[in-house]
């Protein structure tokens, strides 16, 4: 657990530093640097979709993985955690900010993608910590940025990644027979697509609910252990 300990410090500490820089940044400024993140947002999603292997994964995967994430309704579920932040700081500190989006947004942008993934999940098979390490200091970046525009929702997505992270540490071990290298390039393609949505929704071009895609990345592995067995 101790690289998911350094990640959510990095993602404190970097959310402090850019709370501290947020009232010294116009929001001409701002506005650009969103764009900015946006668009590196969508530079990293677009390779590592390219990733996968097998078209039919990604396709039914996130197929799948919506209907269950809308049934549910995770992004709304995930927006009402934001909210409860966002009454908490507002009754206590009088503040304007929205809390909502930084949270929701920092905690997909921390939580889905290849490192966290990989990184979580050697950190419990092998105690390698050196790739979730090595997204500590990318995240420490980004939170900076993040909070610096979005404001102190991003610190409270460290909650989020804490939990995030430790259940796939946790729960490595039990993963570990199904997590084949194919499995893991399928897992990678189909999470770096919903960072693609992420990006586009953080430049402002779209509103994707990302949230109510994320059981995609959980049917992967059964989707790519049946087509596998069938031959496809």
């Amino acid at each position: 657990m101790l690289g998911v300990i350094v990640n959510t410090l990095a993602v404190i500490i970097g959310s402090f530093v850019g709370l501290i820089f947020k009232s010294k940044i116009s929001e001409k400024f701002t506005s650009s640097i969103m764009i900015g993140i946006g668009l590196c947002t969508l530079s990293i999603g677009i390779s590592g979709t390219l990733k996968g292997e097998n078209p039919l994964v990604l396709i039914g995967s996130i197929i799948l993985g919506v209907i269950i994430g809308e049934g549910i309704d995770l992004n709304e579920k995930i927006q009402n955690i934001g909210e409860y932040f966002e009454r908490k700081v507002k009754k206590n500190e009088n503040s304007k900010v929205s809390v909502t989006q930084g949270f929701v947004t920092g905690s997909l942008l921390f939580c889905i993608g290849a490192m966290t993934i990989v990184g979580s999940l050697n950190a419990g098979l092998t105690g390698d910590n050196q790739m979730l390490f090595t997204k500590s200091f990318l995240d420490l970046i980004s939170s900076i940025m993040l909070a610096a525009t979005l404001g102190i929702g991003v610190l409270f997505s460290s909650i989020f990644v804490f939990l995030f992270q430790g259940l796939l540490v946790v729960l490595a071990q039990y993963l570990e027979p199904i997590l084949t290298q194919n499995t893991i390039s399928e897992i990678t393609s189909v999470g770096s697509l919903l960072i693609i949505a992420l990006g586009l929704n953080i430049i402002g071009i779209t509103k994707i609910k990302v949230a109510n895609y994320l059981p995609a990345i959980l049917i992967v592995p059964i989707l790519t252990f049946f087509i596998r067995i069938i031959g496809f």
